[in-house]
């Protein structure tokens, strides 16, 4: 009996940003996502902690949704050195202590990439722990499968027809039309 799955799976995903200072004399801080909480509850920028000058906050929680017609896109980051989810950011509009809204969080490369593609965006590469590595992992093997390359024959070639030397019949020329040309040199 084969289990059904649904095209979809969901996981709530908390994302940590962390603020720095600047090296910038155009900006005071520097921001950073640089973790991702599985399973996280609710949140709005609440501080986690402070250590000196950086603190660090979970910024909001958001749905790491998986669709089966991505299962390609999540075998190929799940095959990288460090399998990553990535964060994306946007410039929040309203003026305040958070420059940016965390606006949503994938584990798809080519989705990041198209994100990273706009230059509005912030996208960030977290590497995925290991409980979110272990479930998209389960989800690749369900629905993953890699299509055999067939290389394909071409349709109407005649393969006994030989024409060796021999161009376009529709072309008037004694000899070889493959041949190199030749400069014609004018003596007067």
């Amino acid at each position: 009996m084969r289990v059904r799955y649904p095209k979809s799976r969901v996981m709530p995903v908390g994302i940590v940003v962390q603020r720095l200072p600047s090296v910038s004399r155009w900006a005071k801080h520097a921001w950073k996502a640089t973790a991702v909480l599985p399973g996280a509850a609710k949140a709005d920028w609440k501080e986690l902690r402070t250590e000196g000058s950086v603190t660090e906050f979970h910024a909001a929680t958001l749905p790491l949704t998986l669709f089966v017609s991505d299962s390609e896109a999540y075998a190929h980051e799940l095959q990288a050195r460090t399998p990553s989810v990535y964060v994306i950011m946007r410039p929040n509009e309203k003026t305040g202590d958070r420059p940016w809204q965390v606006t949503s969080v994938t584990a798809s490369p080519y989705e990041a990439q198209d994100y990273c593609d706009s230059a509005e965006e912030l996208v960030e590469k977290i590497a995925m722990p290991d409980g979110l590595r272990a479930w998209i992992t389960d989800f690749v093997d369900a629905h993953y499968e890699e299509e055999v390359f067939v290389k394909r024959r071409r349709k109407n070639m005649n393969m006994d027809k030989s024409e060796d030397g021999v161009g376009d019949p529709r072309i008037r020329q004694a000899s070889d039309v493959y041949r190199a040309p030749q400069r014609k040199v004018i003596v007067n």
